[in-house]
């Protein structure tokens, strides 16, 4: 006998953050904190409640314009304003791999950390 379908908020992907999402993570939240550390509690909630919400519903999120343009097409983002989520999809795993400001520029962003390791 089935036990039926898993409720509707039961997530069905695991989500994982790699390490260079949570030193991003880390980084902002210090920087953030410097001003005012309820501010950076709010930020870090809101970001960890949509990374938790891609268990259930992974493909929500836009792929990513500025990689799209070059075909690739596997990583994906969610919008926190002023952040971006950016996530991959590999089998029922959600991979969590950057937390950028969406203010800046994605290529300068991904140009410097390319430099930095």
């Amino acid at each position: 006998m089935s036990d039926g379908p898993p409720p509707m908020n039961s997530p069905s992907f695991r989500v994982f953050w790699t390490e260079t999402a949570i030193r991003d993570l880390e980084d902002l939240l210090a920087y953030i904190a410097a001003d005012s550390p309820a501010n950076a509690r709010n930020v870090l909630g809101r970001l960890k409640d949509r990374a938790v919400a891609l268990g259930s519903t992974p493909g929500r999120g836009r792929v990513v314009p500025e990689l799209a343009q070059f075909g690739l097409s596997a990583w994906r983002e969610l919008i926190v304003r002023p952040y971006r989520l950016i996530y991959r999809i590999e089998s029922k795993t959600v991979y969590v791999l950057a937390v950028l400001d969406s203010r800046r520029d994605l290529e300068d962003l991904l140009l410097k950390r390319l430099l930095r390791e």
